[in-house]
């Protein structure tokens, strides 16, 4: 292909050299007529590569730095990506993503203003001088020598016509005067051939010059699209260089803050979804590791958040905590600040345990325990179950309960008392084996369920006396112990705070429903996988004792209404999950 364009260009400079004017060529030699002929080509070389290269700048020509950078489309860019990122949550990927994006959109705006104004300088400058006012300078010096030479051509004929006729005249013997007229005329043509011989040399002399000095720079010319090539390599270089560290630092971001299935899966194995004894005998634990760090951590910081276990944590910050909790414990500080990540973490261990920590064994004990109505005759029933649970279980409750029980002593700022962590949490820890069955088992678990809530709110308002003795919430001393939560001392029953009457199976036929084919205990199991809620703002976890004035009159005043109807808020949507089975089998059977 470029053999062909510069044989063609060669048939062009062979054509232009049979085309060339007599008027110089007398004067050149053959090295400067060829250099001559290349007079033209380069003028429109150089004119068409400039507008053309012009038309490719993106920025305003002649513009300083900023306003160059202004009017780039990358800058649009960036500045969009801009706008758009602060209406996201500056933690999540994607608003990290889009942050790192904006920078780096907007400094490779900055490298192409740079690169727009060094091609400016010393590429289409160079090329606009050179075809706009080197070139036709020498190409004006060659017309006007051309014009000078042909005067002078037309003035010796005319000198020669006029020293024949002034030959002739003599010869034909003319008078005195006219001979005269005639030497005088052929002496001012003879003048003026002179004047106009020295001005051709004059110009002759320059327009060669020029050509010498065309010759020595065409070096120089060529190196201006050599140079163009030189800075777009620079500009790419460059480009690239911030493309791949922005890059790495971004993927190494958005790896530690969403990492892939294929990262965390292994991790997990050994943690979440493994049964209860294997666990604690391959990490030589008595307390399970979640369990554990989850306590420590919102006794750290969340004992006093609004809707602690009912609200749902982001999905991407949950998935990390739970990645760190196979791969690094004592890594998890940074989560304390999220207790609703947190206790979405414990939530998460207590369901994908292949066995309820109450187990499937005693799963009809604890309903016939429930099923009393005499308090005493309850409460001794649960003490029954309880002992006889598999010691690794009743450790593991006992170290639940303890916990759930201090939370509950907090419920007049978290809202949550024990009859609303028994409905968040009961069907976390117990279920009802899956069978193949009919109908009426369907209908039996569906208003178990309700019966799962009633042992769990009992097992935590009866903490002290089905689980007596004082308990250390740092069992393994991996973690930081909050020194005035750390323990739990023993109380009476009867000093327990009011709670909401949880529903019981006696209570489903006062709504006019029959029982529901459904299993309402593995909706309840689901509930993490719900869209998530909008988190409550967070509640400050400065000592009581430094609230104004002020604030602590108003909490005496609204103390009586305000909780009963922050409790009455959480019943509808959290009991949603009992009662829609029930309602689904009363629209089937009206049929």
């Amino acid at each position: 292909m470029m053999k062909r364009q510069l044989h063609r260009m060669r048939q062009l400079a062979h054509t232009g050299s049979l085309g060339r004017t007599p008027e110089t060529a007398e004067f050149l030699g053959e090295d400067l007529q060829q250099v001559e002929q290349r007079l033209e080509p380069a003028k429109r070389a150089a004119h068409n590569v400039h507008k053309r290269l012009q038309a490719c700048l993106q920025g305003q020509s002649g513009a300083d730095m900023d306003k160059r950078v202004k009017k780039l489309p990358l800058m649009a860019l960036s500045t969009t990506m801009a706008e758009s990122f602060k209406e996201l949550d500056p933690d999540s990927s994607m608003g990290k993503a889009l942050e790192m994006s904006c920078a780096i959109q907007n400094q490779l705006a900055r490298i192409l203003a740079e690169f727009e104004m060094t091609l400016e300088r010393d590429v289409l400058q160079p090329l606009n001088r050179l075809s706009e006012e080197e070139l036709p300078a020498i190409l004006k010096h060659k017309k006007s020598l051309q014009k000078l030479v042909s005067d002078w051509n037309t003035l010796k004929s005319r000198l020669s016509q006029a020293a024949k006729n002034s030959g002739s005249g003599q010869g034909l013997g003319g008078g005195p005067g006219s001979h005269t007229a005639t030497a005088n005329k052929v002496e001012t043509l003879k003048e003026e051939e002179e004047e106009l011989k020295r001005k051709v040399e004059q110009c002759k002399d320059e327009y060669l010059a020029d050509l010498y000095h065309f010759a020595t720079k065409e070096d120089t010319y060529a190196n201006y699209f050599i140079h163009l090539m030189e800075i777009q390599a620079d500009y790419h270089r460059k480009s690239l260089s911030s493309l791949d560290t922005a890059l790495a630092e971004l993927r190494e971001n958005h790896s530690q803050t969403d990492p892939s299935p294929s990262m965390t899966a292994a991790p997990f194995s050994r943690v979440y979804g493994v049964p209860l004894g294997i666990h604690l005998r391959e990490l030589g634990r008595d307390i399970a590791l979640p369990i554990e760090a989850c306590v420590m951590m919102l006794l750290s910081e969340g004992m006093k958040e609004e809707g602690l276990f009912r609200l749902a944590a982001g999905a991407s910050v949950l998935k990390r905590l739970k990645q760190t909790m196979a791969s690094d414990p004592r890594s998890l500080q940074e989560f304390c600040s999220d207790p609703h990540a947190v206790a979405g973490a414990l939530k998460s261990y207590l369901r994908e345990l292949p066995e309820p920590l109450m187990t499937f064994d005693l799963y009809d004990d604890w309903m016939r325990a429930a099923s009393l109505k005499e308090p005493g005759a309850r409460l001794e029933a649960l003490q029954e179950v309880c002992s006889r649970l598999p010691h690794e279980n009743l450790s593991n409750l006992r170290y639940l309960m303890k916990f759930l029980a201090q939370l509950a002593e907090e419920q007049e700022v978290n809202k949550m008392t024990p009859s609303n962590i028994a409905i968040v949490l009961g069907p976390n820890l117990l279920w009802p084996p899956e069978k193949d069955g009919d109908l009426a088992q369907l209908d039996a678990a569906s208003v178990s369920s309700i019966q799962v809530v009633g042992v769990v709110e009992a097992l935590i308002q009866n903490t002290d006396t089905l689980f007596p003795g004082d308990i250390n919430f740092n069992v393994s001393g991996l973690f930081s112990a909050p020194a005035p939560q750390d323990k739990v001392s023993d109380r009476p029953a009867s000093e327990e705070l009011p709670s909401i009457p949880t529903p019981t199976p006696a209570t489903v036929p006062a709504l006019g429903l029959a029982p529901a084919p459904a299993s309402v205990a593995t909706k309840e199991r689901a509930e993490s996988e719900a869209p998530h809620r909008p988190t409550s703002p967070r509640v400050s976890r400065s000592p009581p004792e430094a609230a104004a004035p002020a604030e602590e009159t108003a909490r005496r005043r609204s103390q009586g209404s305000c909780q009963k109807e922050a409790e009455a808020c959480l019943l509808p949507q959290d009991f949603f999950f009992f009662l829609l089975p029930t309602f689904f089998f009363f629209c089937k059977a009206s049929k």
